[in-house]
């Protein structure tokens, strides 16, 4: 989940105690359901070194995920560098054709993504440990 996300789940349980609406614990299940839904529909992909970049795709978001997700299997040695290329405007990947280096836990490859838009992930190594890579998406 976003900071953006949680900061206005934050503001909103906030307002809703001050004026006696739900509590912490209700405000924390419903964090943690958002995150769950979104990840259960989760795609596997495998990553199969290469001195290139390797494109998956083209995936179209949905009202599940605000965002566009990258989870590691745990068994996964090394880690990749991702982005994502939005194909209806551009073939550079997102924050300034850049890569961001990603792991086992789950993290935003990119954030607040209108639903119905059409997508690649341009995957590569993060290094040479990175022959086989097992990996999530969720979108």
């Amino acid at each position: 989940m976003t900071r953006t996300r949680r900061t206005a789940a934050v503001l909103a349980a906030a307002t809703a105690l001050l004026t006696g609406g739900a509590t912490a614990p209700a405000l924390a299940q419903s964090t943690t359901a958002a995150a769950t839904s979104c990840y259960d529909g989760a795609t596997s992909h495998t990553y199969h070194y290469s001195t290139a970049a390797v494109e998956f795709g083209t995936y179209t978001t949905s009202s599940r995920c605000s965002d566009i997700n990258i989870k590691l299997s745990s068994s996964a040695t090394g880690y990749l560098d991702a982005c994502v290329v939005f194909v209806d405007h551009t073939s550079l990947c997102n924050h300034d054709n850049t890569y961001s280096t990603f792991g086992p836990q789950w993290a935003t490859v990119a954030t607040d993504v209108k639903d119905g838009t059409h997508f690649k992930l341009r995957v590569h190594a993060y290094d040479t440990d990175a022959q086989v890579v097992p990996f999530q998406l969720a979108y």
